[in-house]
């Protein structure tokens, strides 16, 4: 017995392909909109990186009829006497050691919390994810305190201190989850071949926990280049500065601000923190496809 399948093409059918049209050319201009909301900020940047310092302020032109290049070309000549490399540098030293802090000692942590039972864990466990809802300007002025004492105001210890005492309770808690998912026949096929739990975390939990560390490194990185505050407080000296202050002293202590190299440097900033993104992206795309599991 055969079934013999027809196309409609009355009517009805017509007016089915054309909601059908109607509705994913509404989908698709609507996204249009959206992204071009998006994409504004970064357009008006980059047109405002090539006007004048005055045609900045009030223009509602995306881009100049008459572009000027200084605003990159007065970058080489550095700010108040220091060379914006001092500022790049800085704050890929920071950002550099915050990812590696993080990746080390919060990866500890959540093994100890996801493979190893002791006591009086689930209670230190419950204890960290409570200090998610600490206010991090509620801990400046006594963390501020403690390191003025101990001499360590100027330098960057206090920015780079934390990252390896497994503070940042959220990295440690995406761990853990990560960490809880991978089967517990592995550790027991490790004991059996003589391996330790130092052993164990290096040489199995860490591969499989590659998604979690790249997003890890990524928004450690991410959140370490574009600090603020945290070097406002703690850093003097200006040739310790990093790029997000350093944005600061385009306005002078006059009031008077060179806008169109304060937004040349902005874009200049962003261009590390897109590469870092781009060159993980794809393992971290693939590592969540597979859930960390081979």
């Amino acid at each position: 017995m055969s079934t013999v399948r027809t196309q409609s093409t009355g009517p009805v059918a017509v007016a089915v392909r054309g909601r059908g049209g109607a509705g994913s050319w509404a989908w698709h201009l609507g996204a249009l909109a959206v992204l071009a909301v998006v994409l504004y900020p970064v357009v008006w940047l980059i047109g405002g990186s090539f006007k004048h310092n005055d045609e900045i302020v009030g223009s509602l032109e995306l881009f100049p009829t008459d572009p000027v290049t200084s605003n990159y070309s007065g970058l080489a000549e550095g700010i108040a006497d220091i060379s914006i490399t001092t500022f790049f540098t800085n704050s890929l030293f920071l950002a550099v050691g915050s990812v590696v802090g993080v990746l080390v000692s919060c990866s500890l942590a959540a093994y100890a919390f996801a493979r190893i039972r002791f006591a009086g864990r689930n209670l230190l466990f419950a204890l960290m994810i409570g200090t998610l809802l600490l206010p991090y300007h509620v801990l400046l002025i006594p963390q501020y305190v403690l390191f003025q004492k101990l001499g360590l105001i100027n330098t960057y210890t206090p920015l780079l201190l934390g990252k390896y005492l497994a503070v940042d309770a959220f990295f440690v808690f995406l761990m853990v989850q990560f960490m809880r998912n991978l089967p517990r026949e592995l550790d027991e096929a490790a004991r059996l071949d003589g391996c330790g739990h130092l052993r164990i975390y290096w040489s199995i939990v860490l591969p499989l926990c590659r998604p979690a560390l790249i997003t890890s490194a990524i928004f450690t990185f991410i959140n370490a280049w574009n600090d603020f505050m945290g070097p406002l407080i703690y850093l003097n000296d200006p040739s310790k500065y990093t790029v997000s202050l350093g944005l600061k002293m385009f306005v002078d202590q006059e009031g008077l601000a060179n806008y169109g190299g304060m937004i040349a440097m902005s874009l200049v900033a962003l261009l590390p923190v897109v590469a870092f993104f781009l060159a993980f992206q794809r393992y971290l795309i693939d590592g969540m496809a597979t859930s960390g599991l081979k």
